[in-house]
């Protein structure tokens, strides 16, 4: 069951950049900032009330943000949707026929999480995330 919008994902070129825009416009500092190697980014959190933004610069230049941003430049990424359980939420997208990238939950900044293919979303990314 989705629970409620988790976070925000802004792809980046430049994360201190960026934080640095964030605090110096919004007032908003960094509450989180760690590599996630596997997904070849950099990544910062911000809280803002209940949920997030998040903020993601590519460190592998073959990674799926850098493509992004080549293609796209900077700006949203996703949105994550928060579930109670991952595990079951993928199960039952795949039996309904949802394009998924993840078919089995993963290790992400937002818990354990799954992203659902664009093209099962309109042209949105949007990653599921169980708090652990």
């Amino acid at each position: 069951m989705i629970k409620r919008i988790d976070h925000i994902s802004i792809a980046v070129k430049n994360l201190d950049e960026a934080l640095g825009v964030f605090k110096a416009v919004f007032g908003l500092e960094s509450v989180h900032t760690e590599t996630i190697a596997d997904q070849g980014v950099k990544a910062a959190l911000i809280k803002v009330g209940d949920g997030e933004i998040e903020l993601v610069e590519p460190i592998d230049p073959e990674g799926g943000v850098a493509k992004f941003i080549e293609r796209r430049g900077e700006g949203i990424h996703h949105i994550c949707l928060e579930v109670d359980n991952i595990d079951e939420e993928l199960k039952s997208l795949e039996a309904k026929g949802v394009a998924l990238i993840d078919k089995q939950p993963r290790k992400g900044l937002a818990g354990m999480i799954g992203f659902v293919h664009p093209k099962a979303t309109k042209g949105v990314l949007v990653e599921l995330a169980q708090k652990v």
